[in-house]
């Protein structure tokens, strides 16, 4: 019982299929170590164990049910949802003392998914205000705290997710990505974090239904089990006009027959886009190369990111004026400046403003699309830092660079949302002093399979796995 934490999901399930292990037995072995790791971390601030257990009795008969058919069943596998999901019946904060004490009646579209694939949620991961900011902290529950060195920050917003799997408290776990939510979490945890396709995983009920900068995505301690979620989240729904039709060959499977792209991009900084600090480069620079092994063709190449930030900036702005105007109204005293400044700024966008962000959208994706004409996959650092003092709500500045904004140092993650591109964080080293360092792989729009693909490969050469672990401490000063 006591090792069961440190199996992937991937074996787990198999087990549960199995009866080797119960699903009850994993709830237990998850709570035991979310005892002893939970003061350390504060990854995962409300547990509903009981609600996982009473729903583990319906597991067979969801079984039987044809759900065990699918790809993505889980069998009663325990999992983390993040705290801006609603799950029913359980405290769902999003962070904000707003919504401190509010506990819905109704399950979102993934959550719903999810236990329609026999997931059990055990807990909400936490996450800053509304997921606004890549450092996980809020006024609700605090500070969450880096595994590698418990003084830095785990990234955000997806941060309670990517500790609670780096600490083997879970053996999945929910995301989400705007600017980078599920990138920089992962890198900075040394976990796997996917930002699907807009619409491969349904999400919502919303009332900006078509958004295609919001995702929902999978997280896992590598490429496999994470294919695994993506299996379990995929799938369609009215409620969401997006969705896509799961693909007829599971992503289990593509990474199972993968076979070495042919040729892939790196760059360091996506032609100059952004800083990216020294080690960073060295560390992601020597891990593209290790694909030539495979017989990849490695060039140093990348799209023209030209009127990226502007379109993000103004499209985000615009998103955060119509979801979170009425709250601004309301309750301003309780949201933090940085919420406050990204509704503001959406409250002075223009007509014509909105409408050139989305022309230089369509312009960035038709230059992605050419680019993925020569390149399988485009490469590049999933975070221009490795983890920094949790203390620090943001970055600043680097190397010489002022950051106009709270957001500006993801850049190198958001420039791909913009694109509408998948896009996979995969642990590719380390820092002199331990802090993680990953490498963002990027597809062209629906090739999440391709990419899976690839990131398993490349993951199995690096061969970093040193999951689960145990938070460490910084070491003491002198």
């Amino acid at each position: 019982m006591d090792e069961l934490f440190r199996m992937s999901a991937s074996e787990a399930v198999a087990r549960l299929k199995r009866g080797d292990v119960s699903p009850v037995e994993l709830i237990d072995a998850a709570a035991k170590r979310i005892a002893a790791i939970e003061p350390q971390v504060n990854a995962l601030p409300t547990l509903c164990l009981d609600r996982a257990r009473e729903r583990a009795k319906a597991i067979p008969a969801l079984a039987k049910s044809g759900a065990s058919d699918r790809p993505g069943w889980l069998a009663g596998l325990p999992v983390a949802i993040k705290d801006l999901n609603d799950v029913a019946g359980v405290r769902t904060t999003y962070g904000s003392p707003i919504f401190a004490d509010h506990v819905p009646r109704d399950s979102d579209l993934v959550t719903r998914t999810l236990e329609a694939s026999g997931a059990l949620v055990i807990a909400k991961s936490n996450t800053p205000e509304f997921g606004a900011g890549a450092n996980t902290f809020n006024e609700v529950f605090g500070k969450t705290l880096n595994p590698w060195n418990t003084a830095l920050t785990c990234g955000g917003s997806s941060g309670g997710s990517a500790v609670a799997l780096a600490t083997g408290e879970v053996w999945l776990a929910s995301g989400s990505d705007l600017g980078g939510s599920l990138r920089t979490p992962a890198s900075f945890c040394s976990v796997v974090g996917l930002r699907p396709t807009p619409g491969r995983v349904a999400h919502g009920p919303k009332s900006m239904a078509f958004d295609t900068m919001s995702v929902d995505g999978p997280m896992g301690r590598d490429v496999r089990d994470t294919a695994l979620m993506l299996d379990a989240m995929s799938g369609t729904s009215a409620y969401d006009p997006l969705s896509i039709e799961p693909p007829a060959v599971s992503f289990q499977a593509a990474v199972a027959a993968a076979r070495p792209p042919r040729r892939v991009a790196y760059s360091a900084d996506l032609g100059g886009i952004t800083p990216v600090e020294r080690e960073v480069r060295a560390v992601t620079s020597a891990a593209a190369l290790r694909l030539v092994e495979l017989g990849t063709k490695v060039e140093d190449a990348t799209p023209d990111f030209t009127g990226f930030n502007e379109a993000f900036q103004v499209i985000r702005a615009f998103k955060f004026a119509a979801d979170r105007k009425p709250l601004l109204d309301t309750h301003r005293d309780k949201l933090k400046p940085e919420v406050i400044w990204n509704i503001e700024k959406g409250l002075k966008l223009t007509a014509l403003d909105i409408g050139r962000a989305e022309y230089l959208r369509g312009a960035l994706v038709k230059r992605m699309a050419e680019f993925f004409e020569t390149y399988d996959l485009l490469l590049c650092p999933a975070a221009i830092v490795p983890p920094f003092d949790v203390n620090v709500r943001y970055l600043g500045e680097l190397d010489g660079h002022t950051f106009d904004s709270y957001i500006d140092w993801v850049g190198i993650t958001y420039a791909i949302t913009v694109t509408s591109c998948p896009a996979i964080s995969v642990p590719c080293g380390f820092t002199a002093d331990g802090r993680p360092i990953g490498m963002q792989i990027v597809a062209a729009p629906r090739q999440e399979a391709k990419l899976l693909a690839a990131a398993a490969l490349f993951e199995d050469t690096l061969a970093l796995a040193r999951l689960p672990m145990d938070p460490k401490a910084p070491a003491p000063t002198r």
